[in-house]
């Protein structure tokens, strides 16, 4: 149901905002949510009343929901809550009575379930890991979660193939994420913080070098620390969209001030096949990545139009092409199903042509109604699109081609609450993918927009975010740098559990 308004959801005897919203948005697409635990703002066309009360034996739980054009419905059960385990259950059975009210008065069945957290996969791994049986995992799962069986299979296929690499992660090593936050134009269905090279060019000497100083800091805390770095990857944006000549300056700085002798995987995002020359390729394969991405989304022309891009599918077909005549032999793919315009019939089309490309693997994404995207302004008629089919038949096809699903992660606002699927011919799974799914492995962020994900010793996880803006990480670089100590002590910390 596509909802243009604020949804009041009222939440007595409880603050279960996050689960209630996320439950609520399975069934709702566009609606915003106000929160408060005011009973008068359970009036109008549209509400949510949430409701948790002790009583004698235990806790009482109801849920009332009110959606236009249709009755008052209001379920509720009664719990044992005298522990926090107690209390996490009557979170999750009062998003199952919200689920179920909302499944039977819209008739949508979500694939997932009650499962709306982005990484359904590490519940499967973590249950592998114990010891479990599949038909254990399955039935665990199915009654908690509700997911489909066609979703478990995904997902208990994805944790087989990501098992053998996350027995493999090095904890006491790190990932290095670059950030190049920059694109040839803004795609409609992008959220990402990136900016188009028209109005970022009189920025671009300042941010190379402030990125430069940047690695040179975090290089320093590595080598101080004794620190191995595992993986790296250049994301954006598009890094490609820089000059041959400030790529070769930013991969030239990793390569002074990382070793780079330890790394397992080295992947930088080509992206967009507009902004890949052969020079630009050359100095990436030079300075050491093996793996890269190339990223038509779709082959579809009139698509590739309505989406923004400057660029056909014959274009998206040279740029791979030209890869390979310059070495690469590790090339990812990424897709998106249900853009906008696109039929079943060129979705499988551009499916199709790919598998005959041979790439070593092809991300399959699922289109996301970001609100700061543009796409989101047009959400009524977007949101009704095959997607589902599209998703169903590249599972089928590129396992039936050997591509087999090795990382998984869910976004909100997803169309028809789908998924975006990393697979990979055997031995080509993007290491640093599992990694920052799995969350095992410390990640630190270089560049505007970039995140450091410090995992501590025990599993805490810490994050620091680098400013948004070019304009802004430029502007106040010193200030930002002084987060870095965390990082020091992070890696001390890190180094110190290994040596025990």
């Amino acid at each position: 149901m596509n909802i243009n308004f604020k949804v009041p959801v009222v939440m007595i005897g409880n603050s279960f905002k996050y689960e209630l919203e996320a439950t609520a948005k399975l069934f709702i697409s566009g609606a915003g949510f106000t929160f408060s635990d005011d009973i008068n703002n359970a009036s109008g066309e549209c509400f949510i009343v949430a409701r948790t009360e002790d009583i004698a034996n235990g806790c009482e739980i109801s849920v009332t929901v009110k959606l236009p054009g249709r009755d008052i419905i209001n379920k509720s059960c009664t719990l044992p809550c005298s522990s926090e385990e107690d209390r996490d259950s009557a979170e999750h059975e009062l998003c199952r009575l919200l689920y179920h009210i909302m499944s039977s008065q819209l008739g949508i069945v979500p694939p997932w379930g009650l499962m709306t957290g982005i990484r359904p996969v590490k519940k499967v791994t973590e249950l592998i890991s114990a010891g479990l049986s599949k038909e254990d995992i399955k039935q665990r799962l199915t009654e908690k979660y509700e997911l489909s069986p066609a979703k478990f299979e995904l997902a208990y296929e994805t944790a087989l193939n990501q098992l053998p690499i996350l027995e493999k992660i090095k904890p006491e090593a790190v990932s290095l994420y670059v950030s190049i936050p920059f694109c040839p134009t803004r795609c409609s269905y992008c959220s990402f913080v990136s900016h188009s090279m028209d109005s970022a060019v009189k920025l671009m000497p300042d941010y190379v070098k402030c990125l430069c100083r940047e690695l040179e800091i975090v290089g320093n805390i590595v080598k101080e620390t004794e620190t191995a770095i595992d993986t790296i990857y250049f994301g954006g944006g598009t890094p490609t969209s820089i000059s041959a000549d400030d790529i070769r300056t930013i991969m030239e700085t990793v390569q002074k001030n990382f070793d780079l002798g330890s790394i397992r995987e080295y992947s930088v995002e080509a992206g967009r096949p507009d902004t890949i020359t052969e020079e630009k390729l050359r100095v990436i394969k030079e300075y050491g990545a093996g793996r890269i991405s190339v990223n038509p989304q779709t082959l579809n022309d009139d698509v590739l139009k309505v989406i923004g891009r400057k660029h056909s599918g014959e274009d998206a077909l040279r740029a791979f092409e030209l890869a390979r005549k310059v070495g690469f032999d590790n090339i990812n793919t990424d897709l998106i199903a249900g853009l906008p315009t696109e039929t079943p019939e060129s979705f499988f089309h551009t499916l199709d042509e790919m598998i005959k490309l041979s790439p070593e693997s092809i991300t399959v994404h699922t289109l996301t109604l970001k609100r700061a995207a543009d796409l989101f302004e047009d959400k009524s008629e977007n949101t009704s699109n095959p997607a589902a089919v599209m998703v169903d038949h590249s599972i089928e096809e590129l396992m039936k081609n050997g591509y087999l699903p090795y990382y998984l992660y869910r976004q909100k606002n997803t169309i028809d609450n789908l998924e975006n699927v990393g697979y990979a011919k055997k031995g080509f799974e993007s290491w640093y993918n599992i990694f920052i799914m799995d969350e095992t492995q410390t990640i630190l962020g270089a560049g505007c927009a970039a995140s450091t994900k410090l995992v501590y010793p025990g599993g805490k996880i810490n994050r620091i975010h680098n400013y948004k803006f070019p304009y802004e990480y430029i502007k106040r670089f010193d200030q930002l740098m002084e987060k870095k100590q965390e990082v020091t002590e992070c890696l001390k910390k890190i180094k110190s559990t290994a040596q025990r």
